[in-house]
C-alpha cells in the first residue's frame, strides 16, 4: 500500500449548493485552509448528476475524489442526489460529505442509511466554518486514503 502523500495534483473537490454566500464562504474557508484543492461548484442535483457523469457541458472535467453535498436544493434535493450516487455502480465509491444546516436526528440517520461517508452541521459563523473545513481538510485530505481511478494518482493517505 503506498502511504506517503502524493502532491502531483490538487484535490479535487465537488461541492453541490445553491446558496450563493455559502459557495463564497467555503471557498474562503478552503483557501485560508491552504491546501491544493480545486474546488468545482454546480447549483443543484441534476448538474450534479451531469458533472459526475461527464454529460453536456461537463464532459471534460475531472471525476471529483469528494463531494460536499448540500441536502436543501431546488430541481434535485441532495436527498434524491445521493440515493442516486449510492446506486450508481460507477459513482457509489466516491466519498460524498453532507454539509448542511439540519440536526434533524431523522434526517441525519436517513443520509447515513443511505451511505453518505459523514455528515456535518454548517456553522453560522465564519470563523467556527474555517475551522470545520480544516478539520475536514486535515481528515480527508491527510488521513483518509482515497480510492484513485485508473489513470490516477493518490491525493491523500496518511504520512
Amino acid at each position: 500500500m503506498n502511504t506517503a502523500l502524493d502532491h502531483t495534483r490538487p484535490t479535487e473537490i465537488l461541492l453541490v449548493e445553491d446558496n450563493e454566500n455559502d459557495v463564497i464562504l467555503t471557498r474562503q474557508a478552503f483557501k485560508e485552509a491552504k491546501l491544493a484543492v480545486r474546488l468545482h461548484h454546480v447549483q443543484d442535483g441534476e448538474k450534479c448528476m451531469a458533472f459526475l457523469r461527464k454529460q453536456g457541458e461537463y464532459a471534460s472535467v475531472p471525476t471529483p475524489d469528494i463531494i460536499l453535498l448540500d441536502l436543501n436544493m431546488p430541481r434535485m434535493d441532495g436527498r434524491e442526489v445521493l440515493a442516486e450516487i449510492s446506486g450508481d455502480e460507477n459513482l457509489r465509491h466516491l466519498p460524498v460529505v453532507i454539509l448542511t444546516t439540519s440536526y434533524a436526528e431523522q434526517e441525519i440517520l436517513k443520509m447515513y442509511k443511505l451511505r453518505c461517508s459523514s455528515y456535518i452541521i454548517k456553522p453560522v459563523d465564519f470563523e467556527q466554518f474555517v475551522r470545520v473545513i480544516r478539520l475536514f481538510t486535515d481528515y480527508w485530505l491527510t488521513v483518509v486514503v482515497l480510492p484513485s481511478l485508473p489513470g490516477q494518482t493518490r491525493t491523500s493517505g496518511p504520512a
